[in-house]
This record gives structure tokens, sequence and C-alpha cells, in this order.
């Protein structure tokens, strides 16, 4: 592994782009003063591995609805007809997703650990701050697997258009006024300004946005509105499980809003397949020993394995296990509801003061950004984020 030592963006700088979560709670910096030099066909390998996955989890998402198999990958009862009527209508494009990779340097094989495909995090840090790093310390800003701030801007065209052919948005759609809402939870900053960036995009691409709070916003039969404007996309950085799990009557409501045509959210609600950790298991029935999977099981495995929750974050309520039962590590948390996989272990990348490093890899229509995190075994939320360097 090659890590190369840069100078650090200062906090000022960062607050001054709204990157305010920069500090962790241990007061230190939350983006590493290193990145991570890796080479043109390390990039090319993540970039094809995630276009591929993403067509397999394509087919297994059908699977899933053809065999009515909600329940076993946890998805709640009440979010079963909204992820069905926006798998069935193409309107309901899927804007952007995370796959998480153990492997891909170091000589060692790219493996899916999962697909973070309804609220992805890090987004800001891979389509800015890595970037700006190598900006200010004077390197080819260009030298990264990183397009995702215009792979974005081109998707939110295609959620008019619906087709590959983003030109067609500039030529017959761009002045028709469509509008979106972008909404987050109030008082976290990093929800709050990555939703914003996202809007900024969108008007960049050439829409009318426009931002509040979910506790303002007004759900009805007639739609989605803030005050009295009525919007015709809705964005929200909202887990559709907490959707589902804590604000049942919104579930409700949302399902007529979408089957009655009164709007369109993203992402879509048939991403909660593809976020459940339940779907590794459907992707495994499906493509046994496929090189970029994971061995991965509702009941115990016979090897060194993880066990995790279908909708698990930051690493709560992980566990590794020896292949004697035995426990390596493990986490607590507030997931312990939701049911458990077990996927078959994974050593990932280490540098010499034993840190781990996940790869994590955006698709935006394709794929289209890189960065990393490092920290213990199992990652959690005081792991730090790496840019990169291809060299």
């Amino acid at each position: 592994m090659k890590l190369q030592k840069l100078e650090p963006l200062t906090n000022d700088y960062l607050e001054s782009i709204g990157f305010l979560w920069h500090t962790d709670d241990d007061k230190t910096s939350y983006v590493s003063n290193e990145i991570l030099q890796i080479n043109e066909e390390e990039a090319n390998a993540y970039y094809e591995a995630a276009n591929e996955l993403y067509d397999m989890f394509c087919e297994a998402g059908e699977y899933v609805i053809e065999n009515d198999l909600f329940h076993d990958i946890n998805i709640p009862f009440n979010l079963v007809e909204l992820i069905k009527t926006s798998w069935e209508d193409d309107v309901h494009w899927h804007l952007y997703g995370r796959f998480d990779f153990a492997g891909g340097i170091d000589g060692k094989p790219i493996k899916l650990i999962e697909f973070n495909a309804d609220t992805p995090t890090s987004l800001f840090e891979t389509a800015i701050v890595q970037w700006a790093m190598l900006k200010k310390n004077g390197l080819e800003e260009a030298s990264q697997f990183n397009n995702l701030y215009e792979a974005l801007k081109d998707n939110f065209k295609r959620i008019i258009t619906l087709d590959s052919d983003v030109e067609k948005f500039e030529e017959y759609y761009k002045d028709l006024g469509w509008k979106i809402l972008f909404t987050s939870i109030s008082g976290s900053s990093e929800d709050e300004n990555t939703t914003k960036l996202l809007q900024h995009i969108a008007n960049e691409a050439g829409f009318n946005t426009d931002f509040e709070y979910i506790d303002q916003v007004n759900f009805n039969d007639e739609g989605i509105f803030k005050d009295d404007q009525n919007f015709e996309f809705w964005f929200k950085l909202i887990p559709w499980e907490d959707i589902g799990i804590d604000e049942g009557e919104l579930a409700t409501i949302l399902t007529e809003i979408q089957t009655n045509k009164k709007a369109i959210i993203f992402n879509p609600a048939y991403t909660l397949m593809f976020q459940s950790k339940g779907f590794m298991k459907v992707l495994w029935d499906l493509y046994p020993n496929h090189p970029l999977l994971l061995e991965t099981d509702f009941e115990p495995l016979s090897c060194k394995q993880v066990e995790k929750k279908c909708f698990g974050r930051e690493g709560a309520n992980t566990s590794i296990i020896n292949e004697d039962g035995s426990i390596d590590c493990q986490t607590d948390g507030e997931y312990d509801g939701h049911k458990s996989i077990f996927q078959e272990y994974v050593e990932l990348p280490t540098d010499e003061n034993g840190d781990s490093y996940q790869a994590g890899v955006f698709y935006a229509y394709e794929a289209c950004g890189l960065g990393f995190r490092k920290g213990p075994k199992i990652l959690n939320n005081m792991s730090k984020f790496v840019g990169h360097i291809i060299k």
C-alpha cells in the first residue's frame, strides 16, 4: 500500500464550502492528510466491478419481486407496494448509490461488502474534498477516479429524459420549469449540507429547487408541498426503512402519492431492496461463487464470518466470528431488532499501523467516483475519509 502525505485543508476552508463535519468527537481530523496511490489498472477494476454488480442487482431485484422475498430481506411490510410500483415504472430513476468493497489494492481481489443504494454518505468528501486536496497541494486534480459531480448532474437530467442521452434534456426539456424539493432531517450538518450539495448540482443541471426540513414538508393526497407550492420531485436523505418503521402514516401517504402519480421520489423505494444486507444472500443464491461476491446466508456459515444486521449502519451491531465460533471483535448499537445475515469474512487491506481500508465506489448511471475509509476491523462512525490519486 502506497500512502502519500499532503498538506491538509484548513477547517476554515472546509467550512467555507459547507463541509462542517471535519473534526471527530476526539478532536482529530475526519479527513486524513494521507491519500492512497493507486494505478490505472486498479481504478479500472473498481469501475468495472461496480458496473457489473449493478446489472446483477437489477436481475436480483426482479427475482425478489417475482418471488415475493421482501420478508426474507427484512423489508417493512408497509413499503412493499411502494417498492413494487417504483420498480415497475421507469420514471422512478435511481439517482445514486455507493458500493463498499474490500480489496482492489495490494493485489487483493475486489469483494462486495454491501451496496448503500438508498442514502449513501461520503458524497461531499468524494466529489469535492478529495479533489480540493489535490488542487491545494499542486497535484493534477484530474488524477482521480472521480467524475461524481458531473455524473450526478447528468443523472438529474436523465430523471426527465429517461434516456442515456442527456443532450435531449438541453434540447427539449431544460426550460420547462421542473421542480425538486430537497429534504433532510434537522440537526445534522452532514445530512443537511450533503442534501444541499445535491440541490446545488440539480440547480446547475437546470432544475428549479428548494430545501426544507422533513418536519416542515406537507404530504397529502394531492402531493408533496412546501407551504403552498407543489413539487413534482422530492429528494429525501432519509432512509426508507426509517420511514417504514417509524413513520407508518407517512409510508401510507407516500404510497398513495406514488400510486396516483402525484410526485416522484429519489432515491426510489426499490433501492431499499438493494440497501438491505439481506440482498447479499439473494445475490449469492443467484450467482454462487461469483468472484466479486462473498458467501452470505441467514444462518451461520462454516468459515470465519461477519454477523451484521440487514439495516445496521456505521458498523453497529456487528460481530466478526472466528471459525471455531469465538468472537474476534464486535460492536453494539441500536439495530438489534433487525434480522441478521452471516457473510464470509474477508480481511481489508491494512497499513503499517494496522488500520484497515475499505473502498467506496459511487454509482450514478455508471461507476463514477472512488474514495476510501480507514479505521479498525469493523469500520465505525470514527473512521477516517481517505482520498486517492492515480499514478
